[in-house]
């Protein structure tokens, strides 16, 4: 199975190199036509001065400016085939590294993560080998953002069944997915808050000096100059006044160059940008949509007169590109003495940022959306043994699963199963170092952000409730903040009982506790703690090497359940089957360990 994606995805990443070719092959071919363009214009320029006559010069420079320009659009078009085509290579050749090393050149959610938080950085959420790293396909900002945010709180019900239904239809439109991310991938070079300043650019009126009079003027203008033209071709002294009005006209612009400057520094540079933006917008508008919630999203992109946003920000980026003409100084001089050309462009771009700002804002949400419902995708398309669990709406806590395993371990998984049906119970794991207590913890706790937030799980099935995961694992002691790891425990105990007592289904994964202090007071004191979550009604899981602890299946039979994980020792050799069994530990491994590195312990 895994192989027969591998080679889906290598036969695409061919047949988009092959077509990347050809349109290369083209492209070079144009460029040589422009080549013979230029030729032509030299043999015109040398007719001209063997025949004496201007009109060849005119004529030939007016036809083979026509030819160049259509030469140079047809194979600017062929570039931006080539290039969309190497992108979707790229896209193909992402995934097959996702699948066979978990590589991902999409962020791998650094940005995000979060000591404090009640699981993220236990769990392996966000950073390098993570989870965000492992599923992330959101190339814009706004993109890693909304997925970062599923992944950081469970989503209610209605919601996560919502993005299932949308996910499961994405996983069938694989094709629309690859292109989508095609056109989106130019982002990942942009800078991660351009997007975020374009809009607050857009949010912000620029305002001209004079602003009635150029309004009225740039329209009028041209057509002075025209009047004057032919006035002077009938009256010689009028077409002495063509230079000074020129003169005016280009002071118009010229005067107000800083605020033109400024609106080229923030938008006019985004204007390829907003070219593949408009594929992204049209990929999504041309959809036919099933899933309710990606109808509903996507309506977003066309307002109450059936007009879409990715022709309106087709209208910006033309609007842009004519505000780039500027670049060119002979263009600049030429078109700002005949039509005011920077301010008559600048005065447009105000005006379709007063009537769209707040509908642009809305379009990159909508991106975002998609985005992050694609990488929730990735998982039932690359690993389709996944499964999408069942939200469960029981008045105790659901956490149910069969052959569950972590989605981040590479090659063979050891599968477990766990059975918590409507019910409340503390849940005691023993077991050696190294046997599994951590990684089945973290096993459950990542599937269940997971599924929370509407995605695939790494099982064969899944139920779960609507839980708030608090996790209690990785403590860290801190010399900046002069925290000693028992006070960073202790912290952390504090914000778990807090948790239990003030938020809703809370389900806890703690990993040895009190492990900065003495066994007599770290034994005393994790019996407390448990008793205490008892007395909350607390439910979850408590993983330790601690006997003792299991005991408290003996007071309390109706809420603690025990299990382990077993090793078994044959000839001197630790053997784990990584398995959750029912009961408590009774071997151990320490002393082997030591004895291994070359210190023995006494009987």
């Amino acid at each position: 199975m895994e192989q027969d994606i591998i080679n889906n995805y290598t036969q695409a990443a061919e047949s988009a190199q092959q077509q990347a070719d050809s349109f290369s092959r083209k492209a070079n071919t144009y460029s040589l036509y422009r080549l013979v363009v230029f030729g032509l214009l030299i043999a015109s320029v040398a007719l001209t001065i063997s025949e004496d006559n201007i009109a060849i010069l005119i004529g030939a420079f007016i036809v083979l400016a026509l030819v160049f320009a259509k030469l140079v659009k047809k194979q600017d078009g062929f570039e931006k085939e080539k290039n969309y085509y190497l992108d979707f290579k790229k896209v193909n050749e992402n995934e097959i590294s996702s699948i066979m090393a978990q590589a991902n050149f999409y962020h791998d959610g650094s940005w995000f993560a979060d000591e404090k938080h009640h699981y993220i950085s236990d769990l392996d959420i966000f950073g390098k080998s993570s989870l965000f790293q492992l599923i992330n396909r959101g190339a814009t900002l706004h993109g890693n953002v909304k997925l970062a945010n599923w992944l950081a709180a469970p989503a209610q019900k209605e919601i996560i069944l919502a993005r299932q239904e949308a996910v499961r239809e994405l996983v069938a439109k694989k094709e629309w997915k690859l292109k989508f991310q095609t056109n989106l991938l130019f982002s990942l070079k942009q800078q991660r808050d351009q997007i975020t300043n374009l809009i607050t650019y857009l949010k912000t009126p620029v305002e001209l000096d004079n602003e009635r009079f150029l309004k009225v003027y740039t329209q009028a203008a041209p057509f002075v100059l025209l009047a004057l033209a032919i006035a002077g071709f009938f009256y010689m002294p009028a077409s002495y006044l063509i230079i000074p009005v020129g003169w005016f006209n280009y002071r118009q612009a010229s005067t107000r160059s800083k605020i033109v400057k400024k609106t080229d520094l923030i938008a006019g540079k985004i204007d390829a940008a907003l070219s593949h933006f408009v594929l992204a917008f049209k990929n999504i508008e041309q959809e036919a949509w099933t899933a309710t919630y990606s109808q509903t999203i996507s309506k977003k992109l066309t307002d109450v007169n059936g007009h879409h946003v990715s022709g309106k920000i087709k209208q910006l980026s033309l609007l842009l590109n004519k505000l780039n003409y500027r670049l060119n100084m002979i263009m600049m001089v030429v078109l700002n003495a005949i039509f005011i050309w920077d301010i008559r462009q600048l005065m447009a771009i105000e005006s379709w940022k007063k009537a769209n700002h707040e509908n642009f804002e809305i379009a990159f949400d909508v991106i975002g959306e998609f985005e992050a419902l694609i990488s929730l995708a990735v998982p039932a398309i690359n690993y389709p043994e996944w499964v999408f669990p069942v939200i469960a709406d029981t008045e105790g806590y659901t956490v149910t699963a069969k052959n569950i395993a972590h989605p981040l371990i590479r090659g063979k998984r050891v599968d477990n199963n766990y059975d918590l049906k409507d019910a409340y119970s503390i849940d005691i794991i023993t077991g050696s170092n190294m046997a599994g207590k951590s990684t089945f913890l973290r096993t459950i706790g990542i599937n269940t952000v997971m599924a929370l937030a509407g995605s695939p799980v790494c099982a064969s099935a899944m139920e779960v409730s609507v839980i708030t995961i608090v996790s209690y694992m990785r403590i860290k002691d801190s010399l900046n903040e002069s925290t000693s790891t028992f006070k960073a425990e202790l912290d952390r105990l504090q914000m778990l009982l807090a948790a239990v007592e003030n938020e809703h289904r809370v389900f806890f994964l703690i990993d040895e506790m009190l492990r900065g202090t003495n066994s007599v007071d770290k034994y005393l004191g994790s019996k407390a703690v448990i008793e205490q979550l008892i007395s909350k009604k607390g439910v979850g899981m408590v993983a330790t090497h601690d006997l003792q602890i299991a005991r408290l299946e003996d007071k309390y039979p109706q809420y603690v359940r025990n299990y382990y994980f077993d090793i078994q020792v044959i000839n001197g050799e630790m053997l784990f089957d990584y398995k959750i069994k029912h009961g408590e530990c009774k071997t151990f491994n320490a002393s082997l360990l030591l004895k291994q590195i070359g210190i023995n312990v006494e009987e």
